[in-house]
């Protein structure tokens, strides 16, 4: 038996429950891993809410670090004892001591970071990655926007941003994560509520709005990122920290010709071959230094409830993490 945090019913943090479930052993292609630092994200709270609807009961949690305990038949390139991460492609339930995984969702991971570096880093970082790589092909000279700038995605976001030579504008929600942003990589920063969003990003660019916009956070936002857009601008929603976003008509783009897309990292990691060149990247952005994750806190697995309310309520500043 492992302890795993679950949900039998959607709705607040107080629906994560622990329970005592058992772990068999791994069938083919998969390997078990006893979890070591275990990463929390948004969508941890959308399947908890609701908002992405899973079979319940439920596990949570969408990333992880651990170490190889058994293999299945077939596996190959995996020994037990190895160091491994996993960030999402496959059914929730990473809040856990130990659980199976597919083999080829694994990663091999950088020894010189630290397990609870690599939780706060690999699913965000890889979502960075899709965002500014492969979503939209950002570079030199490309005006930006991104909301939630000194979240777990936004600071990395914009730390990969600044490093190639993009202009970029955050937006926060207060005056100390406004310092934080700047301090990575943001070249201005609206700081939501004391200043009107739009019109600050119109006097920052001339009137001639953004390249690309960037938004998690969903419902409050997404109609204000569209006006920020130069023509043929394009709008990537990745996220719904304030709900879901309302439908947009087309005829709503129209006004400027604008693109929408709204990418899910499974689908940019969807192969194996994806899903290595994509790790690859991402670490040798983090061993140039170029990437630094923040870890706002660390939290026993058994808080995965206060880590949840912390990250729903906009105190956090960075990636939480839980430790078995």
């Amino acid at each position: 038996m492992v302890l795993a945090i679950r949900i039998h019913r959607t709705g607040g943090p107080e629906c994560l429950q622990p329970d005592e479930v058992p772990l068999l052993a791994p069938e083919r292609g998969e390997v078990q891993l006893r979890h070591t630092a275990i990463g929390v994200n948004f969508i941890d709270c959308y399947h908890r809410s609701g908002l992405y609807p899973v079979p319940l009961p439920a596990g949570i949690g969408s990333e992880a670090v651990g170490i190889v305990q058994a293999l299945g038949d077939g596996v190959t390139g995996i020994a037990v004892g190895d160091r491994v991460a996993y960030a999402g492609g496959m059914a929730p339930g990473s809040y856990a001591t130990a659980r199976n995984v597919p083999a080829w969702r694994l990663v091999p991971v950088p020894a010189e970071l630290d397990d609870v570096t690599l939780a706060a880093l690999l699913l965000k970082g890889l979502t960075a990655e899709c965002l500014v790589r492969r979503v939209f092909k950002v570079g030199p000279g490309h005006r930006v926007l991104v909301h939630a700038a000194a979240g777990g995605v936004g600071l990395l976001l914009c730390q990969w941003l600044r490093y190639i030579s993009t202009t970029v504008i955050g937006v926060v929600s207060s005056p100390a994560k406004a310092e934080l942003a700047r301090a990575n990589g943001c070249h201005q920063v609206v700081v939501r509520g004391q200043e009107d969003v739009v019109a600050t990003v119109l006097s920052l660019t001339q009137q001639r709005g953004l390249d690309v916009v960037y938004d998690s956070v969903g419902q409050a936002t997404l109609r204000e990122s569209l006006r920020c857009l130069r023509k043929r601008g394009l709008l990537v929603s990745f996220g719904n920290s304030s709900g879901r976003p309302e439908p947009l008509a087309l005829q709503e783009l129209q006004a400027g010709s604008y693109f929408v897309t709204r990418p899910n990292l499974p689908d940019y990691t969807a192969t194996r071959q994806e899903l290595v060149n994509a790790a690859a990247v991402l670490f040798e952005r983090v061993r140039g230094g170029v990437l630094r994750a923040r870890i706002d806190s660390t939290l026993p697995l058994a808080a995965a409830a206060e880590a949840h309310r912390r990250l729903e309520s906009r105190q956090s500043a960075g990636a939480i993490v839980l430790v078995p």
